[in-house]
């Protein structure tokens, strides 16, 4: 026999699971009418018309206009309102810091970049904080209304020690307790998440990787970091380091010489490649003075860019022979720059480095924007969950 709470709880939750099954096909389609939410989900026209009065009731949807047909009644339309939850999406680099403040349906209301204050911890917090009262206020928010703050930093976040590790660009931030000191920028909950992570997330949400079950995304750049999809989803690994390529053995420095520094990125990154140049007698500032002169036919530059190509092409050999990835995705500074130098290149030597046919490998469309991108995909995705059993789920039913 089943008890009178036990029966209401159970009222209760399929209350719950009927509602969010709405949302999410709502979010999916943006706006829907109640015969298009039945059909989509499978749930009666009055299991449809009581969840719609709960969530509207929330305020966490509203009637937006009418849907014309053929033939009978207009159908009301239904749309998330957006200003129901904000996700703030921070980008901390070494060179810039970059925040996008959007609504819950992914509208971007505020964007700013600013060189990075990154040579010391305190400073870097505090340019932080500042930055985010500013895009707050300017969208006409209080701190409290930020649902979610979304950090992407180099590294890998050590929940142990509250530590960043393996983030020698950000010095400071290997010291326990430090990335807990995000918590005071907004306020808000927080989640803090690899750079070169929620840059593959951005390229599946809106990039190359859209509807791509098994791809990569490959910063080379100031660092060099490796996102990894997975049948569809982001793949972090058992301590949340899968991806550090910067590690792999390739190349043919120390890799005891410098240990803050990967083998594979003290030759194939930025300072990697100025390096190389430079014992050419090359006299360069950047990497993109190396790749500009091999434009031009600059015999070492073109040797730069040769052995560039080739640490390429067997870190990622060694990739393709672990993940068997449809497409691998090159971003970062160096892949945006250099990326008519190295694609063509790197993919014929895999042609002759791997078992079977390699997988294609294009440059990212995203840009700079990568990694702040991929914040915004993560932190809707998990705001709404939040926004949700804040509004919703709590909200005894009318």
């Amino acid at each position: 026999m089943v008890s009178i709470g036990g029966t209401a709880s159970t009222t209760s939750l399929l209350r719950v699971m009927n509602e969010r099954a709405v949302l999410a096909e709502i979010f999916r389609r943006g706006k829907a009418s109640r015969p298009e939410l039945a059909q989509a989900t499978g749930l009666s026209k009055p299991t449809i018309s009581v969840a719609l009065a709960d969530l509207e009731r929330a305020r966490l949807v509203r009637p937006v206009g009418l849907r014309t047909g053929s033939a009978g009644r207009a159908a009301l339309l239904y749309e998330v309102r957006p200003e129901a939850g904000w996700v703030l999406a921070v980008d901390v680099g070494r060179s810039y810091v970059r925040f996008a403040l959007a609504d819950l349906v992914g509208e971007i209301a505020v964007r700013r970049d600013e060189p990075s204050r990154a040579g010391s911890h305190a400073e870097l917090v505090v340019q932080l904080t500042e930055l985010a009262a500013e895009v707050v206020a300017e969208a006409g928010l209080a701190a409290g209304d930020v649902t979610l703050t979304v950090f992407g930093t180099p590294g890998v976040h050590d929940k142990e020690t509250g530590a960043l590790r393996l983030a020698p660009n950000l010095p400071g931030w290997e010291l326990p307790g430090a990335v807990e000191r995000l918590a005071d920028v907004t306020g808000s909950p927080y989640i803090v998440e690899n750079d070169v992570d929620l840059a593959v997330v951005g390229e599946g949400a809106y990039g190359l990787g859209e509807g791509v079950d098994h791809f990569v995304y490959v910063s080379l750049g100031t660092g060099i970091g490796m996102g990894v999809v997975i049948d569809g989803r982001l793949y972090r690994g058992a301590r949340g380091a899968a991806g550090e390529i910067s590690y792999l053995p390739v190349g043919e420095g120390d890799p005891l010489s410098d240990p803050g520094r990967g083998m594979f990125e003290s030759v194939a990154s930025a300072d990697g490649v100025v390096a190389a140049a430079r014992n050419l007698g090359m006299v360069v500032d950047s990497a993109k003075d190396v790749f500009d002169a091999a434009r031009r036919g600059d015999e070492a530059a073109l040797k730069v860019v040769s052995a560039e190509v080739d640490h390429v092409a067997h870190a990622l050999a060694g990739v393709v022979a672990v993940l068997d990835p449809e497409l691998m995705v090159l971003g970062g500074g160096i892949g945006a720059q250099a990326a008519d130098l190295l694609i063509g290149p790197v993919s014929e030597r895999l042609t002759r480095l791997v078992a079977f046919r390699p997988p294609r490998i294009e440059a990212s469309m995203l840009g700079a924007d990568a990694v702040l991108l991929g914040a915004l995909a993560f932190g809707l995705a998990t705001a709404r969950d939040l926004v949700f059993e804040r509004l919703v789920a709590v909200t005894p039913p009318g």
